[in-house]
């Protein structure tokens, strides 16, 4: 497969991870060209040329259409705020050109539901950016599912917590907009779904509860301005197969930094898994005598592929940023054709389903059962 040329939209925190996965992909697995870094674009001039140089691109633009139209870029990274992601995908694919777009797809329904009419209208591939089920103990816990090695499961609880908006004067910005969507679910949430999605499949049925911890926050400029979202999430969810869940998601969590408590309860064990300690994970089950029953901690090595291709030695661990290069390399795969473990904006879309479904549940004070695709 030829080198792919790279267009990357936006240039902040998951810009600059992409741009990573991008530089990095090639030296981790060895199996692909060397994606060519082409053109970046940037709100402003200066920042764009600057991160040019920075992340390694060719070229820089403050006009991100302008990089639609360059000849040479194949897949377009969009890495905006939320609420710019179907306007720059659906043009991305309409210029001819295969996305790979952070999620979620889009704070309206009905723009996530563009995105993929777009995608299946171009013939292009288009992903979403949820790199953590790209980990190799969320490919381990599926494998040990798949083997029934905690037998039936039958109940699930997941929780994703972080404190980045735990204080109260905390100014406020975009992620307490209306406009960037519902908070806590479709900024955090859709990253627990995305796990459930790769171990069970999607979500059937909610019945959800939302809270605002701080009805109005600072504005830097002085005075004061109401929070349009909510920061915390609270789920009852009905799994394939008849499976019960819990989903919690809060943004305003103190302490938390990027937990995503995971715990599976089957007839005969458990497994459980803390992002915060990502290279590791804890099962329990009931062979053997009860009398040397307990969990174990099983730490990620080389043999949890594709750890392998960074790492030659156990218990080292990868980061985030890594999770993200496998990601990349899994983009890869589905453009050439071949089989990819990834999230493509027709899966993406079940996942805004999901997360809309919470949302109604919640306004309408009722469980929502949610039809599939």
């Amino acid at each position: 497969m030829k080198a792919l040329g790279i267009g990357l939209i936006g240039t902040g925190y998951m810009g600059k991870c992409h741009a990573l996965a991008w530089n990095n992909v090639s030296t981790v697995f060895g199996d692909v060209e060397r994606p060519r870094l082409v053109h970046l674009a940037e709100a402003n001039a200066g920042l764009a040329a600057s991160r040019a140089r920075e992340f390694g691109f060719a070229r820089s633009t403050a006009d991100w259409r302008d990089l639609l139209s360059d000849p040479e870029i194949d897949v377009v990274s969009v890495t905006t705020p939320n609420q710019f992601h179907a306007e720059m995908a659906i043009a991305a694919l309409e210029a001819g050109k295969h996305v790979w777009c952070e999620k979620p797809m889009a704070p309206a329904f009905a723009d996530a539901e563009r995105m993929l009419a777009a995608q299946r209208a171009s013939g292009k591939v288009a992903v979403m950016g949820y790199n953590y089920i790209q980990n190799p103990v969320m490919r381990h816990i599926r494998l040990l599912l798949d083997e029934g090695r905690i037998g039936t499961v039958n109940h699930v609880r997941i929780e994703m917590d972080e404190d980045f908006m735990a204080d109260p004067d905390v100014p406020f910005y975009w992620k307490s907009e209306a406009s960037s969507g519902y908070g806590a679910l479709d900024d955090f949430a859709v990253h627990p779904l995305s796990l459930l999605w790769s171990l069970f499949g999607h979500v059937e049925a909610v019945i959800a509860s939302l809270a605002k911890p701080y009805a109005e926050r600072p504005l830097k400029e002085g005075g004061r301005r109401a929070v349009e979202n909510h920061d915390i999430a609270s789920v009852l969810m009905r799994l394939p197969g008849g499976i019960s869940g819990v989903l919690m998601s809060n943004r305003s969590a103190w302490g938390r930094k990027g937990r995503i408590a995971l715990q599976i309860y089957g007839s005969k064990g458990s497994i459980l898994y803390d992002q915060e300690r990502m290279n590791e994970f804890q099962l329990y089950t009931t062979e053997g005598r009860a009398t040397e029953q307990g969990f174990s901690t099983v730490l990620t090595a080389p043999h949890h592929r594709p750890y392998d291709r960074f790492i030659p030695a156990p218990g080292h661990g990868l980061g985030f940023n890594d999770l993200k290069v496998i990601e990349c390399r899994e983009l890869i795969a589905a453009i050439a054709g071949m089989a990819s473990h990834s999230i493509d904006f027709n899966h993406g879309l079940r996942i805004e389903q999901s997360v809309h479904a919470m949302a109604r549940s919640f306004r309408e004070g009722r469980w929502v059962e949610i039809a599939s695709a």
